[in-house]
């Protein structure tokens, strides 16, 4: 196998598998350079190499303008810092042809190094990238300077936030990489380019809310990073927990506890317990941990990292570990702990900082569970009131704070306070186009909480909007699209349209089915509501075979389901009776109604 050069290693070495920062090809990179003679342009022997002896001949006008061709070709060549790059392009544009393929290189490596200041004016960076793309795609092959120009006018359009065209030209460059490196037609190895094709199609596609899709890119940047690097190197184990930070951030944490615990042993074994790398790893299987509700890992892990972080002096990111404790400790009842904790906290933060806001939100969360809603409320003021002069700062992370302090706000049934503070972070995302993910979560919401206080009319359009944006999200199996579906069907019948309902509790069922298991309690609830629906429409057979898989479902849970096995059962024989009673074409009017368990009522959705 070929191994990168020492440049090419060096800049996958620096980048990090993160939606926060942009894959970078650094211009000074001579590997990168799509020329394999190690300078841009060819040189002529230089006056040093001549014998002091020998007395240069005059030159022609021709050879005159060819020597400060050369020249300019040169000065460009070793130019270095932004003012000498820019100079030493102007001088040499004038003397090279439109078309000339050394006139797009140059305006490659212009727009390369631009790009990897994060120069601010990104326009000029992208007419450069253009510019190059104009001269290099003459013909339209595969060659590694288009690939890498459009890396380049990629990354700059995720910059100006055009994710579609970015996406356009980032996909032709994979395509491109993927074909030269199947041809072993490229003189070296391709690998490094593509990891940072990879890594900024997943940028882009995570800002466009495809954070499915983005795994994908992510996943196969881990496998690029595993075939380059040594297999206990300190990046490999970033590279692994990134990974595991996005399948997190997609609510996935079964996928990412065991690259976790990778990122984890290859750190330890390469850096040692008390090593910076190993408190994040700890730090986020803490998080993880508490996604699979295995609390009490989760603060083991948590309370590790403390220790490391606070050893190194990381102040910032040690209260933001002491705020997850404190979450951690409210999770497991451990209210006044949780409390005493989050105090603390507070006497080392800023009383403007957005710090001080989290822990105002997790402090009205353990008063909360104590029942002291007035404090908990005056918590939620407090937060409310520090971050809503950080909004235009730090809109989406103010976003997040909101969405969680409705969420306290609906536990204590304001619901009214809660659809009010969500509708505004909605106001907020759809000026977020890179957080479309969240606007689809906080839609979701907004409907459920408008069909929970009997607005069915108004719930309908957030519901389906937020069907739409989750599955472009999550893509469309997610079990957060089932819910919505769930919840659409819901309201559906509260409309009486119980041909729409029996629609969308299929398509919840479908999802539910796939993603938590026929068995799981919100699956069974969907073939419920599925089983109403088609009583509603008058399809007993449909109905009997849907209440039967209820039945048969709650029937596998034990003795712990005695209840809802025997509803689910009573429903069973009504609908039989129901449907013997329509064959005959009457029904037995002597035969009492029986009542019915309002089985399609919203069911909660769990946070995106």
């Amino acid at each position: 196998m070929r191994r990168a050069s020492p440049s090419l290693l060096s800049y996958l070495l620096k980048s990090k598998l993160s939606s926060r920062n942009l894959s970078r090809l650094p211009f000074s990179s001579r590997s990168l350079s799509p020329f394999p003679p190690q300078n841009l342009f060819p040189k002529y022997p230089s006056r040093s190499l001549q014998t002091s002896s020998y007395s240069a001949p005059t030159l022609s006008p021709r050879q005159r303008k060819l020597k400060e061709k050369t020249d300019l070709e040169e000065a460009f060549e070793s130019a270095t810092t932004t003012d000498e790059i820019l100079a030493a392009f102007e001088a040499l544009e004038s003397s090279l042809d439109a078309n000339d393929a050394k006139l797009g290189l140059a305006c490659l490596k212009v727009g390369q190094h631009l790009d990897s200041i994060g120069y601010e004016d990104h326009e000029k960076v992208l007419s450069f990238g253009l510019r190059a793309l104009k001269i290099l795609d003459c013909d339209g092959g595969s060659s590694i300077s288009v690939a890498m120009t459009l890396h380049l006018v990629g990354s700059t359009s995720y910059e100006l936030k055009r994710f579609n065209d970015s996406l356009g030209f980032l996909n032709r460059a994979n395509r491109i990489l993927a074909t030269l490196e199947s041809e072993s037609s490229c003189d070296f190895d391709v690998r490094p380019v593509s990891h940072a094709v990879q890594l900024q199609l997943a940028n882009t596609k995570t800002a466009m809310g495809r954070r499915e899709e983005a795994l994908v890119n992510l996943r196969r940047c881990l496998e690029l990073k595993e075939a380059i690097l040594e297999p206990d190197s300190r990046e490999l184990g970033v590279g692994c927990r990134d990974l595991a930070e996005a399948y997190a951030a997609v609510l996935n944490f079964k996928e990412a506890l065991p690259l976790c615990l990778k990122a984890l042993e290859i750190h330890q074994e390469k850096l040692g317990q008390n090593s910076v790398e190993v408190a994040h790893d700890r730090r986020l299987l803490g998080v993880i941990y508490t996604g699979l509700e295995e609390h009490a890992k989760a603060l083991e892990q948590n309370e590790l990292s403390q220790k490391v972080l606070k050893s190194w002096g990381m102040g910032s990111d040690l209260l933001h570990a002491e705020i997850d404790a404190a979450n951690i400790q409210i999770a497991l009842g451990k209210y006044e702990e949780a409390i005493n904790t989050l105090k603390g906290v507070a006497s080392q933060t800023d009383k403007e900082s957005e710090t001080r806001a989290l822990v105002f939100i997790s402090m009205a969360k353990a008063l909360s569970n104590q029942e002291k809603v007035a404090d908990s409320k005056r918590c939620l003021a407090m937060a409310c009131g520090v971050l809503e002069k950080k909004e235009s700062v730090s809109p989406a992370r103010v976003t997040e704070a909101y969405v969680e302090i409705s969420s306290l706000y609906e536990s204590m049934n304001e619901f009214e306070t809660a659809i009010s503070l969500l509708k505004k972070c909605l106001e907020m995302l759809e000026k977020l186009p890179q957080e479309q993910h969240m606007e689809g979560n906080v839609s979701a919401k907004i409907g459920w909480l408008l069909l929970l206080t009997g607005k069915v009319s108004q719930a309908i359009p957030y519901l389906e909007g937020a069907a739409e944006r989750m599955k472009e999200s999550f893509g469309p199996k997610h079990f957060g699209v089932g819910y919505i579906y769930n919840n659409l069907g819901a309201a559906y019948m509260e409309m009486d349209r119980p041909q729409s309902a029996a629609q969308m509790f299929a398509l919840a069922k479908d999802i539910m089915d796939v993603s938590l298991g026929p068995h799981h309690a919100d699956s069974i609830e969907a073939s419920q509501s599925l089983a109403n629906a088609y009583s509603a429409i008058g399809s007993y057979a449909l109905a009997l075979e849907f209440q039967k898989q209820v039945v048969d479902a709650w029937g596998s849970h034990g003795p712990s389901a005695r209840d809802e096995l025997k509803q689910a059962t009573r429903l069973y024989e009504q609908l039989k009776k129901k449907a013997l009673a329509s064959l005959s074409g009457a029904i037995a009017e002597d035969e009492p109604p029986q009542p019915q368990e309002d089985v399609t009522s919203p069911v909660k959705l769990i946070q995106q």
